[in-house]
C-alpha cells in the first residue's frame, strides 16, 4: 500500500477528545478483557481456620504461582500453600498488555545504565527463562496464546531517527535478529499509520500472549502438583513465631517454615519495601474484532507487539481474535499511592487514548471499544525486579518489575525461592539480585517528584526529546525513566 504523509511533530492534538472519540469507549465493559475473556471460572476455596505448610506464598499472580510451581518442581513433597486476596492474575498479571520478552532488565539501554558488566549474563539468564516458560507452558498443558512475534518500536518524530541503526546495533550487538525500517515508506507498508518515520524490529526478543489464560492454567497446574491454592483470602500481616513465620488472614492463618511476598503493587506485608516501590497507574482500551477490510487497512500481518518512542510511550498489540489492545501514554500516581477498584478507571485518560488511537489508525474512524480498565504497576527506580529476605532469613520477596514483567516473573519467582532457601546460585551472586534501587522520598515530597517528573517528560516530547535540567539531574542519580 502507499505510505501516508509522515508527520513532522508529535501527532497528538492539544484539544480536548471529540464527542466521537469519547462516544467509541462509552459502552466498554470497565474490566480486563484477559479476565473477561476466561468466562466463569470456578474460584479455588478460601483459607479456614489454622494450617501448616514448608512454604506459604502470598500473592497468585505470575510471581507467586510460577514460585509454587518452581518449589514443587524442586521438591514435589513440598507443603506449599498460595494465599491469593481475589483471584488468581486479578492484579498486574491479568491487566497487563501481554507483551512476554526475554529481558529481565526493562530492555538493553536501561540493564546498560546500571549493569553494564552483567549485561551478557543477564541476557543468557533471561532468554533461558523465555526459553523455559515456552517449555512449561508445553508441559503443563498452558495454552495461553503465545505467539513470537518479536518487538517493534515505532519512530514518530524526526529526532527519534537516529535510533534506528543505533537501536539496531545495540541489539545485534547482543546477538538479537533485527529487521530496520529506515524511513516512513518501508514501516508504514509494514503497519499503515501516518504517525510513523521508521521502525526497529527485534524479531527475536519474545512476543505476545494472553496474560489471563496464564495466569488460569499456571494455578492449575500448581493445584495438579498439590499446592494449596486459596483464593478470596488476602493476607493482613506476618508474625515471626521461631522457627517459622504465621501468615494471618481474615479467617484463618499459615504457619509456614518459609514465606515468598509476591504482592506486586499491593501494599507489602513487610514495611520496608515500601520504600522502594510506587503504585503506579495505567489504562487500556481494547477494540471489538477489526473485520476482513479494516485488518487489511491497517496491515500489521506479522503482528509484531509495538510500542513507540516516546517517552510517554503507548503499547499496542493484537490479540488471538483481532482486536486491537492499546494503552499506556499516562502514568497516573496518586498522593500516597492508593491502589483499589476506585481507580481501575478513568475517563480523562481513556478519552485521551481514544483520541491518540484514531490519530494513529484514522482508517479505523468508527471502530469501538469493548473494554476499558486500568491497573497498578509496581514502578521502582531502576525499573526492574529486586529482591531482599525479611525476619531472619525466613521470608523473601521480588517486586518492582516496573512493566515488561510476564517473563521477568518468572525469573523472579526462580531467584525469590533460592534466596528464601538460602541457596548460591549464579542469579543470586549478580549484583542485579543483591543490590537494592535507590529509595522513593516519603510524601508529600516523593507525589512532588513524581509529578514534576511527569511534567518534565511530557515538556521533553514537545520539545524534541530534548532533557532538561531536572531529567538530567535524574539521569545522573540513576532515576531517570519514562511514562
Amino acid at each position: 500500500m502507499p505510505p501516508m504523509p509522515a508527520t513532522t511533530t508529535l501527532p497528538w492534538p492539544d484539544t480536548p477528545p471529540s464527542a466521537e472519540e469519547r462516544a467509541a469507549f462509552a459502552d466498554a465493559e470497565p474490566r480486563a478483557f484477559w479476565l473477561d475473556d476466561l468466562g466463569t471460572v470456578e474460584p479455588r476455596p478460601a483459607l479456614r481456620g489454622t494450617t501448616t505448610a514448608d512454604l506459604c506464598i502470598v500473592g497468585g499472580g505470575f510471581t507467586g504461582l510460577w514460585a509454587a510451581l518452581h518449589a514443587k518442581a524442586d521438591d514435589p513433597g513440598r507443603d506449599v500453600v498460595v494465599l491469593e486476596a481475589q483471584t488468581a492474575g486479578f492484579g498486574a498479571s491479568g491487566r497487563n498488555g501481554g507483551f512476554c520478552v526475554s529481558s529481565l532488565t526493562h530492555g538493553l539501554a536501561n540493564g546498560l545504565a546500571r549493569f553494564a558488566d552483567e549485561m551478557p549474563a543477564l541476557e543468557r539468564l533471561g532468554r533461558a527463562n523465555l526459553d523455559g516458560l515456552r517449555a512449561d507452558c508445553e508441559r503443563h498443558g498452558i495454552d495461553c496464546d503465545f505467539e513470537p512475534t518479536g518487538e517493534l518500536l515505532a519512530i514518530l518524530e524526526p529526532y527519534q531517527e537516529a535510533w534506528i541503526e543505533e537501536e539496531a546495533e545495540l541489539h545485534r550487538r547482543f546477538g538479537y535478529d533485527v529487521e530496520v525500517f529506515p524511513d516512513a515508506a518501508s514501516m508504514q507498508a509494514e503497519v499503515a499509520s501516518p504517525t510513523y518515520r521508521g521502525g526497529v524490529w527485534v524479531k527475536d526478543s519474545g512476543g505476545i500472549l494472553h496474560p489471563g489464560r496464564l495466569a488460569l492454567g499456571l494455578r492449575d497446574a500448581c493445584v495438579r502438583a498439590g499446592v494449596r491454592v486459596h483464593e478470596h483470602t488476602p493476607a493482613t500481616d506476618l508474625r515471626d513465631d521461631g522457627d517459622a513465620v504465621e501468615v494471618l488472614a481474615p479467617d484463618g492463618r499459615v504457619r509456614a517454615r518459609r514465606v515468598i511476598l509476591a504482592t506486586s503493587a499491593y501494599p507489602p506485608l513487610v514495611r520496608a519495601i515500601r520504600r522502594y516501590v510506587v503504585p503506579v497507574y495505567d489504562y487500556v482500551l481494547v477494540t471489538e474484532p477489526l473485520s476482513a477490510e479494516q485488518r487489511a487497512a491497517i496491515g500489521w500481518a506479522r503482528r509484531q507487539g509495538i510500542g513507540d518512542g516516546a517517552n510517554q510511550f503507548h503499547y499496542y498489540r493484537l490479540t488471538r481474535d483481532d482486536r486491537i489492545l492499546w494503552g499506556g501514554y499516562d502514568a497516573v500516581y496518586r498522593f500516597g499511592g492508593p491502589v483499589g477498584p476506585r481507580h481501575d478507571t478513568d475517563d480523562e485518560v481513556f478519552g485521551r487514548l481514544a483520541q491518540h488511537f484514531f490519530v494513529t489508525f484514522p482508517q479505523l474512524r468508527g471502530i469501538r471499544f469493548t473494554h476499558r480498565w486500568g491497573g497498578a504497576i509496581d514502578t521502582c527506580s531502576r525499573f526492574s525486579v529486586f529482591f531482599g529476605t525479611a525476619y531472619g532469613g525466613k521470608v523473601s520477596y521480588a517486586t518492582g518489575y516496573t512493566g515488561l514483567g510476564v517473563a521477568a516473573t518468572r525469573f523472579g519467582a526462580r531467584v525469590a525461592l533460592d534466596l528464601v532457601d538460602g541457596r548460591e546460585t549464579e542469579a543470586t551472586r549478580l549484583r542485579y539480585v543483591r543490590r537494592r534501587p535507590v529509595p522513593f522520598p516519603p510524601e508529600p515530597l516523593r507525589w512532588a517528584v513524581i509529578q514534576l517528573t511527569r511534567n518534565r517528560l511530557a515538556a521533553a516530547d514537545r520539545n524534541a526529546g530534548r532533557r532538561g535540567l531536572w531529567l538530567r539531574t535524574l539521569d545522573r542519580l540513576g532515576l531517570g525513566f519514562d511514562s
